[in-house]
């Protein structure tokens, strides 16, 4: 088991300071992270699950161990007075233990109301695992330069193979069996919705939210319609669009915007959708699409999480047709673009176009088929394991 993972030494330098919230998906390692890091910079240390009955009674009475030098609060985005209950036990006990809190839920959005806890915590999200981390390649990567990439060998190759038939997740990953990775997904899913979404959403129908989650994968990769699965589902535009919302706090999907330049001319709004575990999806392209937006956007979370800059995920699109599956921007200025193809194809004429348009330091062309890397048009063609290897 991979427990430490990417984020451990950063997560280690903030708790000295702040409290440190550590959101992601179900099952993606955070409990698993949170009890190494315990385990291993800490004498001693508590892990408190708002699930766990004794658990949830310790901590609605502050009863904590006298000597630990952390205490690690798990789901308790599940308690109504979280906030303010995490705030005032930081403000009393801050040099007496380091406070580090998880989640399955986005817990920067579970702030409303009450007194804030800004200037309290760092917030980090943790993604499935990646080819970069898996072959454990410390990537140094600078905002505006160029992605330096390790050479290509069966190692890279194989792993790539391994995320995209099992997904990033580390149980179905690690054990590489089909049977582990069906029984996976549905128990993912189960728990998803019987168990997180319903202790804290208001769903009334969760049978119907379950049906939604069975028709969100053939969505990805395409335009996000809300009014499409409005007229799959049969409910109103305002129930469907709580439903997405909902499932992308609960790190199920993500969905990534049109970028908004004053030299486009955009036609539609809407999204593209992608998942957080790839291996759902049974198109075999959009598999592929979606597993370099995962590993993109992992990279995004890590600049913005870590060191402060403000990295974005879109594609670009507009009026006359032209899309590019992926941008990268750093304060809202392009920094790379990322075309997808299945096969060897000739140089996507919207990148160029984009390339040239926008004035995009880097763009790169990725195609399934390894061994692949040469320049073209200003365009860097690539194969997508060597690619990924470079990222995060």
């Amino acid at each position: 088991m991979i427990k430490n993972r990417y984020l451990y030494s950063f997560i280690q330098t903030d708790l000295k300071e702040k409290m440190v919230f550590l959101g992601g998906p179900r099952q993606v390692g955070k409990t698993t992270l949170a009890q190494f890091l315990g385990e291993q910079e800490y004498q001693k240390y508590a892990y408190l699950n708002w699930d766990h009955k004794q658990d949830r009674k310790n901590i609605l009475e502050g009863e904590f161990p006298g000597d630990v030098g952390l205490i690690i609060f798990d789901e308790i985005h599940k308690y109504k007075k979280w906030k303010n209950y995490i705030k005032g036990e930081f403000d009393v006990y801050k040099n007496r233990f380091h406070i580090l809190v998880t989640g399955s839920a986005r817990l920067d959005l579970y702030r409303k109301g009450g007194d804030s806890l800004m200037g309290r915590y760092h917030y980090y999200r943790l993604h499935p695992f990646s080819s970069a981390e898996v072959l454990s390649l410390q990537s140094n990567i600078v905002v505006f330069k160029e992605i330096v990439f390790p050479k290509l060998n069966q190692s890279v190759s194989g792993v790539f193979k391994d995320l995209l038939e099992f997904g990033g997740f580390p149980e179905p990953f690690l054990k590489k069996d089909q049977q582990t990775l069906r029984r996976f997904h549905n128990e993912r899913v189960d728990r998803l919705i019987k168990e997180d979404i319903r202790d804290i959403e208001q769903v009334r129908d969760l049978s119907a939210l379950q049906i939604l989650v069975e028709i969100l994968p053939s969505k990805v990769g395409s335009l996000l319609s809300l009014n499409a699965l409005r007229g799959d589902l049969e409910v109103a535009h305002k129930t469907i669009k709580t439903w997405v919302d909902i499932l992308e706090r609960f790190y199920y999907h993500f969905r990534i915007y049109p970028y908004a330049f004053k030299t486009i001319k955009s036609l539609r709004k809407e999204p593209k959708m992608y998942l957080w575990d790839w291996s759902q999806i049974v198109d075999r392209g959009a598999r592929l699409e979606n597993i370099v937006a995962s590993h993109l956007l992992k990279m995004v979370h890590f600049l913005y999480d870590t060191q402060g800059h403000r990295t974005e995920l879109y594609f670009l699109r507009d009026i006359e047709g032209r899309e590019v599956d992926f941008l990268v921007t750093v304060n809202k200025k392009p920094w790379l673009a990322v075309e997808v193809k299945s096969g060897q194809e000739e140089i996507s004429k919207s990148l160029v176009y984009f390339t040239n348009k926008l004035k995009i330091p880097f763009a790169y062309q990725l195609v399934s088929e390894t061994g692949i890397d040469y320049w073209k048009k200003s365009i860097r063609v690539m194969s997508v394991d060597k690619f990924l290897s470079g990222l995060i």
